[in-house]
């Protein structure tokens, strides 16, 4: 966990552009951001939850005019919804 100062720099440096988001969640999810950052190439867990977001961002667009994107993205929401509580910190 950072110092108070650098939490404190890093808001003043970045409180434009960024905001800092710290989030409790299960050991499991921290491992699945870990094997995303590996597979995928990207530096580390944060830039694996941005990527998440991005992925799910772009399908959503997809589903709009692609009947296969909407029907996995419908798919995926229904298999979360139903096993949320394995995800939930």
């Amino acid at each position: 966990m950072a110092t108070k100062q650098a939490q404190a720099r890093w808001r003043s440096k970045h409180q434009l552009v960024k905001k800092q988001l710290n989030v409790m969640a299960k050991r499991l999810i921290h491992e699945d951001l870990e094997e995303m950052a590996k597979d995928f190439d990207l530096k580390g867990k944060a830039e694996a939850v941005t990527f998440a977001t991005f992925i799910t961002k772009a399908m959503k667009q997809q589903a709009e005019y692609n009947p296969e994107a909407k029907r996995i993205m419908d798919l995926l929401e229904t298999a979360y919804k139903r096993d949320r509580d394995i995800y939930r910190p």
